[in-house]
């Protein structure tokens, strides 16, 4: 992710108070809002969207009120922001008491909060709240609520668990009232007085309150009637209402200038205008996902991240890394930091009657939006998929299919290959297979079988009891599909899983139909030794090096012929794609193949890397740069960096480094180690470079580095026997030399790319 450009305080004050005057244009976004407001979904609203570190458009639709007169909306009207409250005011108000270290995300809410834990909800933690994980019931009864605040908070103590915590997650208003009150009782403050004096004062946002002053009162927008008057200046939620209009779940106010202001802090790491209001660090959590074991609903703390609600995204946005929260009121915000972008949008949908919608206004205002700020998503290079769509599925015409996919399975639209076989007139697909890290890329445990939540298919696991379809999970099937992204390196398992589901389907006279991609580390080569026959595995489908310079396409037809698979194989090819190109040559989205696969600089120093990774070293899993740290407690981290550097490996620099893994090996352990550096990615030797690690790892922590785990992923016990005899790293290439030379000469009959 590219880290925004920081602009001068003077200018970003400019830029997040005054409304751009030579502001973009977005006559889509007109032309929906003003249909909406025909329709009458909503009486108006007021749009404004941030790009490059400023506001580059604003814009008032409508009217504010209808009813009893009208009332024109402006662009400084103050909405009733509903659900917005959590993560504005709540969350932020928790994640702060979390930077000054009076609470932990692992602390039961009960530790603060004794009343809370009856009922078996004495385990519930702060996290799962947070999350909407926690077992609670999304809304208590009204009636729970009328009796004054004091009665209210007995009445939700009281609750039971619907739920077994962190199993589901169910959206809910109880757990977020539950945090304003860990707020209140942690702080010693009320939470509309904590979130001014920790919040919104700092940044000057200075039409955001839970109880605006009665001078705001001619800018706020109406909502319905409560007791025959208008709830205008007064929230509209009832259980708010009646916590005295403060409450961690809803009653917040806010204007779109405001709202912009505070999200400018996030996409800056927690800093606006020299106030620090987060640290970076908790910035960075906040909009992490963390989903179900089923790869389903990741929500951050206090942030939809990626959810079955998560439309507002539109069709252009990326999902897992942008982020949401959506008001019943009509309210809105999409937040997009690789963009440096986000999208408020605000109505009072309710008024006058209750009846109004957003929910297709939103996600088509964030796509109408994303066309304009946004670089043309045409790429150069069209992939398999591209290809099948592009000719309306003619090759799967009639075909009755079972799909081997993951996330990275989608067209350069962003949308899955799993929608598009789905939804597609003239193929019929049946079934789901789903490889290693699961359907949605977010495991690395042991996958189960399951369903996948849109197109309610079954989802068969090839990552469990079993590695290969069965005969029975391919009954009625005539056609495997296979899309996933590889990453070009051998160990990397997703080849094995299209090895494996073509010998299964060579032997049921099934055809395999490979939507190829583009290897994105290509222009690597080949590199390294190849991997033993007799040591084949799930790491080593068949004697391959460690970095075989192939497209999925391309490994399909040498298992094929080289192995007598039998296999009816058809390989609809990538067009436009050259060799030559890095993944970020070709114009596609990168969707990170595997969770801690998250950027190309990874994927290009995983095979050297990843070949220590099962002995007992953290190779970064557990922090934000997996592949490119590597550590452990027993290290001399400088000295390992200065030997590493002594060795001059090609296109490759070492700095010492300490971290703290939060997950994996060696968890909340601090590791000292190396930063490893690329300077060149196109002089990168994988194989060289890590096994020279190992060897200097040997030399400088010989009786603590585990040496003998590292075959398991080498897989060749020559170039094991070389490292352990070696006192010259850089002489290890020449060892493998000829095998390569005999590989290259079998790859060459496979290749369909110049």
């Amino acid at each position: 992710m590219t880290t925004p450009l920081r602009l001068p305080i003077a200018v970003a004050l400019l830029l997040l108070t005054t409304p751009a005057i030579a502001q973009l244009q977005i006559p889509e976004a007109d032309k929906l809002i003003e249909a909406a407001i025909a329709k009458g979904d909503i009486p108006g609203a007021v749009l404004l969207v941030g790009h490059n570190g400023k506001s580059v458009y604003r814009k008032a639709y409508g009217n504010r009120a209808i009813e009893p007169a009208k009332d024109a909306m402006t662009p400084d009207t103050i909405f009733d922001m509903a659900s917005l409250t959590k993560p504005i005011a709540c969350a932020t108000s928790v994640c702060i008491l979390l930077d000054q270290g009076k609470i932990k995300l692992s602390d039961p809410v009960a530790k603060y909060l004794p009343e809370f834990g009856q009922n078996g909800k004495d385990k519930i933690t702060i996290e799962q709240l947070l999350t909407h994980r926690a077992g609670l019931i999304p809304d208590n009864h009204l009636r729970e609520y009328t009796d004054g605040k004091q009665q209210a908070w007995k009445n939700i103590c009281a609750l039971k668990l619907i739920y077994e915590p962190d199993t589901q997650v169910r959206y809910t208003d109880v757990g977020f009232i539950v945090l304003g009150e860990l707020v209140e009782r942690v702080s010693g403050k009320k939470l509309n007085h904590f979130a001014a004096e920790h919040v919104f004062e700092p940044l000057g946002m200075k039409d955001t309150h839970f109880l605006p002053p009665s001078s705001l009162y001619p800018r706020c927008a109406p909502t319905e009637k409560r007791d025959g008057a208008w709830m205008k200046r007064q929230v509209l939620d009832p259980r708010a209402y009646w916590l005295d209009c403060v409450a961690g779940h809803a009653g917040l106010f806010s204007t779109v200038d405001d709202v912009a202001t505070y999200t400018w802090m996030l996409l800056r790491g927690g800093t606006l205008n020299g106030k620090r209001i987060l640290s970076a660090a908790m910035v960075a959590d906040m909009i992490r996902p963390r989903y179900l074991p089923d790869g389903t609903n990741g929500r951050g703390l206090g942030w939809d991240v990626d959810t079955a609600y998560s439309s507002p995204r539109g069709h252009r946005y990326p999902r897992g890394t942008s982020y949401c929260h959506t008001g019943f009121t009509g309210t809105s915000l999409w937040i997009d930091p690789a963009s440096d972008s986000f999208v408020v949008l605000l109505a009072n949908r309710v008024h006058p009657d209750g009846k109004g919608n957003t929910v297709a206004l939103r996600r088509a205002v964030a796509t109408a939006v994303c066309d304009v700020i946004l670089p043309s998503t045409k790429p150069s290079v069209l992939t398999g998929i591209d290809v099948l769509v592009r000719d309306n599925f003619k090759q799967l015409e009639g075909r009755k299919i079972a799909l081997i996919t993951n996330h990275t399975g989608r067209d350069a639209q962003g949308r899955r290959t799993v929608d598009l076989l789905h939804d597609a007139k003239n193929v019929n697909l049946l079934k789901l297979f789903s490889p290693e890290h699961g359907l949605y890329g977010v495991l690395d445990t042991k996958v189960g079988h399951g369903v996948d939540e849109k197109t309610k298919l079954p989802v068969f696991s090839l990552y469990g009891d079993t590695r290969r379809p069965t005969k029975e999970s391919l009954e009625g099937i005539d056609t495997i599909v296979f899309d996933i992204q590889d990453i070009g390196t051998r160990f990397y398992t997703y080849i094995s899983t299209l090895g494996n589901a073509m010998e299964e389907a060579g032997q049921q006279g099934i055809r395999v139909v490979v939507l190829d991609r583009p290897n994105p580390i290509a222009p690597l080569g080949i590199d390294g030794p190849v991997s033993d026959k007799d040591r084949s595995s799930f790491v080593a489908y068949r004697p391959l090096p460690l970095v075989h310079g192939m497209t999925v396409g391309e490994l399909a037809m040498l298992f094929n012929a080289e192995d007598k698979l039998k296999c009816d194989l058809q390989v609809i090819k990538c067009e436009g794609w050259k060799r030559s190109m890095w993944f970020d040559d070709t114009g596609l989205t990168w969707t990170n193949p595997s969770p801690n696969m998250r950027n190309l600089t990874q994927a290009t120093i995983y095979a050297a890397v990843g070949l220590v990774e099962y002995s007992n070293i953290s190779v970064g899993r557990g922090t934000d740069q997996p592949f490119e740290f590597v550590g452990a407690p027993w290290i001399d981290g400088p000295a390992l960096a200065a030997k590493m550097n002594e060795l001059n490996l090609p296109g490759l620099r070492f700095v010492p480094i300490e971290f703290t893994p939060t997950s994996s090996k060696y968890k909340d352990e601090l590791c000292k180690g190396v930063y490893i550096v690329v300077t060149d990615r196109t002089k990168v030797q994988a194989a060289r470079s890590g096994l020279s690690l190992a060897r200097t790892l040997l030399d400088l922590h010989g009786s603590s580095f585990e040496v003998p785990p590292m075959i398991r992923l080498l897989c060749s016990f020559k170039a094991y026997e070389a490292v352990m005899a070696t006192r010259n790293p850089a002489m290890l290439p020449a060892m493998w030399a000829d095998d390569l030379a005999a590989f290259e000469r079998v790859r060459a009959k496979y290749l369909m790319y110049p």
